[in-house]
């Protein structure tokens, strides 16, 4: 796991408990903040995905 991957995991998650909180408090700006940091998230740990994959296929078939 890279930097990307865990950042974006991280930030998922936090969005979720924001989004709940939200909820909870009847907060509709809360909610939307947490659904924005959640698909935030998921890109960035997307491009932690791309970013592993590029790296171990390079590792796989070195330049010659």
């Amino acid at each position: 796991m890279n930097k990307d991957q865990v950042k974006g995991t991280l930030k998922d998650a936090a969005g979720k408990v924001q989004q709940a909180a939200g909820k909870l408090v009847d907060s509709d700006a809360q909610q939307i903040k947490g659904i924005k940091k959640q698909v935030n998230g998921k890109a960035q740990k997307a491009a932690g995905d791309v970013k592993e994959v590029a790296t171990s296929a390079s590792k796989k078939w070195p330049s010659p």
